[in-house]
């Protein structure tokens, strides 16, 4: 364990997805005025604000982080809820300590409230008050709308996190899901160099992965977003290490980096103190599927895709178009490898088939639907796949999902399941369905212009500040792409910012929405696109953007 012995030299190519983390622009100059506060500029008690995540019905985890002006034993930590801004109507009132073991982060998990609620709450510690926080707790029973904003890959060193500003701006969300790399574990310059990274070397050890996420939580525009927001979050790689799967990751060089196992237990320690979420199993940190019933609207379903049970991705040797892809044959075709692992993918299977929701939520790191640089129908080979990262890398795992939608002699097919999905630093909107270059439906193919025989639909939101194919502003590459894969409705490549899902008991509508820049501030942002799926249709149609409800609660002061 410990530090590296050396720094990496910076990454000057893509970093693992060949294609679709590159970015043809310029390194742009390190920007003096980064909305930040520094430990020097502002020595605050409170200085890594507040933030709450994992709403249940009857409760939400709180959370923030006391920095003492000298170390101590422990700090005692009080808070209040209140169900206005201006905390006159308390509902709630507690203490906690916290300690060095714990990085001096507080999570509270507050019972008692009502469902379908929103609070307002502060922490107050060391003679100091930390900013006033806004959550809201789930609903039960008949629900009609859930409307959450959707994040993912948010790079500090790669720029600002603009798309979080815009966010904490909208009063009308319920909640933000973050789908991974919430974090990056590279040091300065191995992986953006418009900010600058704390530590500077790449991150192995419980300290330096403290120091990370403390660097991420001081920025101000990520506080704003959790002051306002519930968060539910899991993670993808980054939060560890690059690539990561069960037993390694290709970011982890055992000899002068340690053992993987220590390595991973320093990152799930350190993010279980500095996120709001609650741990599944204390004993087994790396189990983080979880579910969360929105009334019976949605069940939002929380998948774990790297530590639990993945196993190693397998090289891509074929050549394309489009760099090195890989074809369905050998090892790719092996039913023992999984993605999920069998105990989790068991679980999934369950809960698809047995809620009682309306509409079944897939919050997931890596890409579903196949992506192909040469098409073919399965019958002549299935055509040369692009990243064996995604769920195209490990099929017979994505076949038995899709025997569960399909449904067979012992249950009914599974209608209405949205995939959410983060990762590949680009949108996306999605038909399911498991030959798309095969126009014959009843053969079990796809009809691109019907939307006939898709199972269910996939939204696939842009990174916050990561970089994709910046060299893309014509959409040439994203035209070809759609041109060989057509349950592809929707494709860019090159644009950052968030995705904004509206539910109803009739469709679910996603927006895309984005930033005009991550290169400095802004308060600049723009609908791009919208795409709905149709209660019990399983396939994408064009949408429109949708009206945010009326009078929603307020935002924290």
């Amino acid at each position: 364990m410990g530090r590296p012995n050396q720094v990496k030299p910076p990454l000057t190519g893509s970093n693992r997805r060949e294609f679709f983390k590159r970015s043809g622009a310029t390194t742009v100059a390190l920007v003096a005025a980064a909305p930040q506060l520094s430990f020097a500029a502002a020595p605050t008690v409170f200085q890594h604000g507040v933030a709450s995540g994992d709403p249940l019905s009857d409760r939400v985890i709180l959370w923030t982080r006391v920095s003492p002006a000298s170390a101590k034993p422990s700090v005692s930590v009080a808070y209040v809820v209140a169900t206005d801004p201006g905390l006159l109507n308390i509902v709630k009132r507690g203490s906690s300590k916290t300690h060095p073991g714990r990085d001096y982060t507080v999570k509270v998990d507050a019972l008692g409230l009502q469902p379908g609620t929103t609070y307002y709450y502060q922490f107050t510690a060391e003679g100091a008050a930390s900013p006033v926080g806004r959550t809201k707790t789930l609903p039960v029973g008949p629900t009609q709308r859930l409307r959450m904003a959707v994040v993912s890959c948010s790079n500090h060193a790669h720029g600002y996190f603009n798309a979080y500003a815009r966010i904490a701006q909208r009063a009308d969300l319920d909640l933000v899901m973050h789908l991974g790399d919430y974090l990056y574990e590279y040091g300065n310059g191995q992986y953006g160099s418009l900010r600058p990274t704390e530590p500077a070397h790449e991150i192995v050890s419980l300290s330096d992965y403290r120091q990370r996420h403390a660097q991420y939580k001081r920025d101000a525009d990520s506080q704003a977003m959790h002051r306002q927001h519930p968060l539910l979050a899991i993670w993808d790689d980054h939060e560890s290490a690059n690539d990561a799967y069960k037993t390694g990751a290709q970011n982890h060089q055992g000899a002068t980096e340690g053992d993987w196992e220590a390595r991973v237990a320093a990152a799930l320690q350190a993010y279980y103190e500095w996120m709001p979420v609650r741990p599944v199993d204390v004993n087994n940190l790396r189990k983080n599927n979880r579910l969360f019933a929105y009334g019976d609207l949605a069940e939002l379903v929380m998948l774990e895709q790297r530590l639990s049970g993945r196993s190693q991705q397998l090289a891509a040797t074929v050549a394309t178009p489009l760099g090195p892809g890989f074809v369905q044959a050998g090892a790719f075709t092996d039913p023992g490898r999984s993605l999920l692992g069998s105990e989790q993918e068991q679980w999934l299977s369950e809960r698809l088939r047995s809620t009682p929701a309306r509409w079944k939520l897939l919050g997931q790191g890596v890409m579903f639907a196949q992506l192909k640089g040469v098409a073919a129908t399965n019958a002549a080979g299935g055509g040369v796949f692009l990243n064996a990262d995604q769920w195209d890398g490990y099929q017979p795992a994505r076949e038995r999902i899709y025997a569960v939608l399909k449904g067979d002699a012992q249950h009914a097919p599974v209608d209405n399941v949205v995939v959410l999905t983060g990762d590949i630093h680009s949108s996306w909107a999605a038909d399911l369905t498991q030959d798309p270059n095969n126009p014959n439906p009843a053969g079990g193919g796809y009809n691109p212009a019907t939307g006939e025989g898709s199972r269910a639909v996939e939204f696939v939101g842009t990174s916050v500040s990561s970089p994709g194919i910046d060299t893309d502003g014509n959409g040439a590459i994203a035209g070809f792409l759609r041109s060989i894969n057509p349950h592809f409705k929707y494709i860019n490549l090159h644009r950052r910012g968030y995705m904004l899902l509206d539910l109803t008991p009739q469709r679910a509508v996603c927006e895309w929405w984005y930033v005009d820049t991550v290169a400095s501030p802004s308060n600049n942002e723009t609908f791009a696109a919208a795409f709905e799926v149709q209660q019990g249709s399983n396939r994408l149609s064009p949408s429109a953007q949708t009206l945010p409800p009326a009078h929603p609660p307020l935002l924290a002061p």
